[in-house]
């Protein structure tokens, strides 16, 4: 039984997402034959509820961007199953998949590449209502202005073009342009991460205050525990493509079971500069995933790593309320 599937009796998980995989073809060759796959999510299961923000970790290229945005088909899954309100993403056709995309949306990590440098901001933040032929003109600038202001901007701001804005107003622009559909979800892709440590702190705290007002639920992508100990909900830890641990913040903080999460922990600066962190230095380099090793694919760096550990790869099953992990050592 997968953690969706068991969540479902615990209550009603408003995104549901089972065995997503998403492998890129390797070519090569004269006639450009698939030689090998790119393995970037391999059989991912997790819920988010509603109202909740789920935070995403794990180091550069683990795959935790391509769960978000394979989640939004703004990239096509291997295979799996994501069911928002019940209805099942990965299956929507053209009109239906257009309609959904008034409830889900994303926050892209680098605010001035996901605008267009040649057109005013008002334009950008307008042009969703007019894909989705929503209100009159005149009622959909009406909706920019609110919308303008709700983030922090003012409404001078719209005849302003993308250059003219620092660092954080651009994401706030990107956090506007996302909010204009009165989406019900959005994935955040790591929204902070290309911020001055300052300004972080300003947008983090604008995305809780606009889910309280809006009634949002977020997937939180992130590399930096601090941020995503402030802001999420659960933690979801993934390594390799493959998830290893899931439960509440507060559980995750306090008592992390996978033995990458551990590490991930020991690597957490600590403010007070008398009292020094035991660190975990992890040894050699993350594999490569068109090669992943047989069984768990931590074993090769893992400092607890036993005989099974390199045979067969551990069930993501739960050993507590509401904490799943991946390990053997959870036998």
């Amino acid at each position: 039984m997968t953690v969706a599937e068991t969540a479902v009796q615990k209550g009603d998980p408003f995104i549901q997402v089972s065995n997503l995989k998403k492998f890129y073809p390797v070519r090569g060759g004269v006639l450009q034959r698939v030689v090998a796959w790119v393995q970037a999510v391999d059989n991912v299961s997790f819920n988010i509820r509603q109202g909740e923000t789920l935070g995403m970790v794990g180091e550069s290229g683990c795959g935790k961007t391509t769960v978000g945005r394979t989640m939004l088909r703004l990239i096509e899954p291997t295979s799996g199953q994501a069911l928002f309100n019940g209805a099942d993403i990965f299956k929507l056709k053209d009109a239906e998949l257009k309609a959904m995309r008034r409830n889900i949306q994303i926050v892209f990590q680098d605010p001035y590449s996901s605008l267009d440098p040649r057109t005013q901001i008002g334009e950008q933040v307008l042009e969703g209502l007019k894909i989705h032929n929503i209100g009159t003109p005149s009622d959909r600038w009406d909706r920019v202005m609110e919308i303008l202001k709700t983030v922090g901007l003012e409404s001078y701001h719209a005849r302003r073009y993308p250059h003219e804005f620092s660092g954080g107003q651009r994401q706030r622009v990107g956090i506007a342009r996302a909010l204009i559909l009165r989406p019900q979800f959005i994935v955040c892709d790591e929204p902070v991460s290309a911020l001055d440590v300052s300004i972080q702190s300003q947008v983090l705290n604008l995305l809780k205050d606009l889910q309280k007002e809006f009634n949002l639920t977020y997937l939180f992508i992130a590399h930096n525990l601090s941020v995503v100990e402030h802001i999420s909900d659960r933690v979801a830890v993934m390594y390799l493509g493959k998830m290893v641990e899931l439960t509440g913040r507060d559980e995750l903080f306090r008592n992390p079971q996978h033995p990458y999460t551990q590490a991930l922990m020991s690597a957490i600066p600590v403010a007070d500069p008398r009292f020094k962190r035991k660190r975990i230095i992890l040894r050699g380099d993350v594999p490569s995933p068109v090669n992943p090793p047989k069984g768990c694919r931590f074993h090769p760096r893992c400092p607890m790593a036993m005989d099974v550990c390199a045979q067969q790869e551990p069930e993501f099953k739960e050993v507590s309320p509401d904490h799943w992990v991946a390990c053997w050592l959870m036998e």
